[in-house]
């Protein structure tokens, strides 16, 4: 049987799964770590990716007996990556979640006005968008600017070391502030208000269509598909819909749906993405998500699993205790040096009330963000790291008031990713693999404390009001 190969290069980690190329059964998988980071700067040597990519790949036995037909590397969207004349790395690529270029995106802003960024790009800059970064970059580091001959995004450049060849999709693409889903193509007269002197497009990776082969991994013989940015990977690994509603919960949170037509929001609460399979993902993003339980629970000194209990022992509303849950700045709403507020606190305060609102303040955060997307009123699919939390998968069916399916497959990305190389390999479309793979299914968890949905995330929207007059 041939096999494919999904890899999923996040900010944590980078898994590989081989798969069936026709049926999409699990064969192996493998899994390696990516050096820690923290915000406000928060960069990584691309190199180590590499290295954590071998480990993995070897563990999933890639170079072996499990040698795949096709492969497909997904990966964190929006880091920066610098490239000197002869492919040498130039400096740490700075990630999605760096927020040092806070003051780079609002010049920009300021420098075009929210609504031509978003007609141009579909977006409108924060910190997160790959633009700022490079602003950043020639005014911090203005040597290293000069030296650029190729800029790219992280799964760009490890596509690159599988096949030499420097490339992209659409999707992840889509994330940068240089190429616009309505055009179809790139924006050099965005990257011009950055520097107008520089021949910009000999430096950008051709765009590769989500079906079309990037190149062969020469070691192996294996086809290499376009990849893509990790939350239009996760998509295809759910075989979403056009309606439906993916909300993933990670180290950050993001709510997504599949649009027919693109996006343009000059709020900047919409990012308005290319997806993966030829459609469009807005997308809403936060940077406060799982993390912000994991400090709670370390707070109280119990694991994450004490965590969960605590918090479903709590009534909704945690008798009125709020978290607002911007620890480390925040993409959704724009306030990136932000911190979190308690509020609601009183002397008869328990560990189980402070689980149940550090659990619905990070729900609420991005339930407010999710509202703001087209269309979105089909099936509700919880992902991430999260989407294992008994208490999280509970307060989303009752903060949403709808049934929330729990996908079966817990690696997304790197399933989507697979999903991407069985297409290139067989010469389908996306959608007609994930169809023969039977995804898109899995458990529905009920809401059954939805009639009190209205009061939290009233009390939720009335701390985030106060916790913003306070910061002023």
């Amino acid at each position: 049987m041939p096999l494919v190969a999904g890899v999923d290069s996040s900010t944590t980690a980078c898994k590989v799964e081989v798969r069936d190329a026709d049926t999409g059964a699990l064969v192996a998988s493998g899994r390696a770590p990516h050096p820690p980071t923290m915000p406000p700067r928060s960069e990584q040597d691309p190199r180590s990716w590499w290295s954590a990519f071998e480990q993995a790949a070897s563990q999933a036995g890639v170079s072996g007996p499990n040698r795949p037909s096709a492969i497909s590397i997904a990966a964190q969207q929006h880091g920066l990556v610098a490239l000197g004349s002869a492919g040498e790395v130039l400096r740490p690529v700075k990630l999605w979640n760096d927020t040092e270029s806070a003051d780079d995106a609002a010049q920009l802003v300021e420098a075009l006005g929210a609504e031509r960024w978003a007609s141009a790009c579909g977006s409108v800059p924060v910190a997160s968008f790959t633009i700022t970064k490079l602003r950043w970059l020639r005014r911090t580091e203005p040597r290293v600017f000069d030296r650029l001959a190729r800029i790219g995004l992280p799964h760009d450049w490890l596509t690159h070391r599988l096949t030499g060849s420097w490339t992209t999709d659409r999707g992840d693409a889509s994330g940068t502030g240089w190429w616009s889903p309505t055009d179809e193509g790139y924006r050099t007269d965005l990257l011009g208000l950055i520097d107008g002197s520089v021949d910009w497009l000999p430096m950008l990776p051709t765009v590769r269509a989500s079906t079309e082969a990037a190149g062969e991994w020469v070691p192996t013989g294996a086809l290499v598909g376009a990849g893509t940015g990790d939350n239009m990977a996760a998509a295809l690994g759910l075989a979403l819909r056009p309606g439906d509603l993916a909300l993933s919960l990670g180290t950050s949170g993001t709510a997504f749906t599949i649009a027919d037509a693109p996006t343009a929001d000059p709020t900047g609460v919409v990012a308005g993405f290319a997806d993966a399979g030829g459609r469009y993902l807005p997308l809403v993003c936060t940077l406060n998500a799982t993390k912000v339980t994991d400090a709670i629970a370390r707070l109280l000194g119990v694991t994450t699993a004490a965590l969960d209990r605590l918090a479903l022992d709590a009534p909704p509303g945690a008798d009125g205790m709020v978290l607002v849950p911007h620890l480390d700045g925040e993409r959704t709403p724009n306030r990136p040096t932000a911190t979190g507020v308690l509020s609601g606190i009183r002397s008869d305060a328990s560990p189980a009330l402070l689980a149940r609102a550090a659990v619905e303040g990070v729900v609420c955060n991005l339930l407010d963000g999710a509202d703001q997307l087209p269309g979105a009123d089909g099936r509700v699919l919880l992902v991430g790291g999260g989407a294992r939390s008994e208490a999280y998968r509970q307060v989303v069916a009752d903060l949403t008031g709808r049934p929330v399916v729990v996908p079966d497959e817990q690696e997304l990305v790197a399933l989507g990713a697979a999903v991407q190389a069985a297409a290139v390999l067989h010469g389908r479309t996306v959608d007609e693999i994930a169809a023969a793979w039977g995804l898109g299914g899995g458990t529905t968890v009920d809401p059954v404390g939805h009639s009190d949905r209205e009061v939290v995330r009233s009390q939720y929207e009335r701390a985030l009001s106060d916790g913003a007059r306070a910061a002023r």
